[in-house]
């Protein structure tokens, strides 16, 4: 299992290029391209017509120091109650996100749900349609780039049974699932418990942060109450082949800038240590266990 991290908020600070060499540097294999700037930042070069020299630029720099990009993050802070947002930015921007990925050999890119605004009066069936509905518009963007979309549990799928029945009703290989385990420790369920329910077919992708149990902190696996035994053995006993994948980098900010190096470097060895949890139950399973 490779070992992963957004460069969301490192990225904004110090450049891309730079991130990318600090999160080498830390021992960080991969890393989740944040496009947050689609719709947080209207001036982003991702939004000129010098979107594709950047894209392969950012790429070809990661390449040279030996990392990749497996995983994004589509932006998500759009002003939705706005009149035409739908057409004129949210689409889009979801468009340029997904040939972004494409651009820079990124396999799938997370897209959030709709927000409640969208479906907050309406039945359970007629929600979930919404959904299917608003997912299926990006599809033809997916397929005609050869990227994936994964849906995460934020928000509406914050439950399990929501998830699986959302993804199950859209049926078709352009979209995966993506857990935040975070999330599923927020949604009346624990992350192991969440997981199981889930299943590993339908799961591509993690977003691995900790927490209290009762607010979103995004701080970095150990430094809450989850349960990582437990979540690891989850991990192996749904089968999981993707990559442990941090967002956790608001626990790296709050450090002075002198410090953030050794933040990262705690970030990996926990998440070193995690990885190697989940071979040793792998190898429970194989009849052959490991220290």
């Amino acid at each position: 299992m490779k070992l992963s991290t957004q460069n969301h908020l490192l990225g904004e600070r110090y450049g891309l290029e730079a991130t990318t060499e600090m999160l080498k540097e830390a021992g960080f294999d991969t890393i989740d391209m944040s496009l947050f700037c689609l719709s947080d930042h209207p001036d982003t070069v991702f939004l000129t017509p010098e979107y594709k020299r950047r894209s392969l630029e950012i790429l070809n720099h990661a390449k040279s120091l030996g990392m990749s990009f497996t995983q994004a993050h589509m932006a998500f802070m759009f002003k939705w109650d706005q009149e035409g947002e739908m057409e004129n930015r949210v689409l889009p921007c979801t468009e340029r996100g997904i040939e972004i990925c494409a651009l820079m050999e990124i396999p799938h890119i997370v897209v959030h749900p709709l927000p409640g605004l969208f479906f907050n009066d309406k039945s359970e069936d007629e929600a979930r349609q919404i959904q299917v509905d608003y997912y299926r518009s990006l599809e033809p963007f997916a397929r005609e780039y050869g990227v994936k979309i994964a849906i995460e549990n934020v928000g509406y799928t914050h439950s399990p049974e929501r998830f699986i029945q959302l993804y199950d009703a859209l049926d078709s290989d352009n979209f995966v699932g993506l857990v935040d385990v975070g999330h599923a420790s927020l949604g009346g369920k624990t992350a192991q418990d969440f997981l199981r329910a889930v299943g590993g077919d339908r799961v591509a992708g993690l977003h691995i942060h900790d927490n209290d149990c009762k607010s979103d902190l995004h701080t970095t696996a150990g430094a809450g109450k989850l349960k990582w035994e437990e979540i690891m053995k989850a991990l192996s006993d749904i089968d999981y082949r993707g990559e442990l994948t941090y967002e956790a980098d608001f626990f790296v900010r709050n450090f002075p800038k002198e410090i953030q190096p050794d933040a990262l470097k705690l970030m990996t060895k926990m998440g070193r240590y995690l990885i190697g949890r989940f071979d040793y139950y792998n190898s429970l399973k194989n009849g052959v266990p490991t220290a």
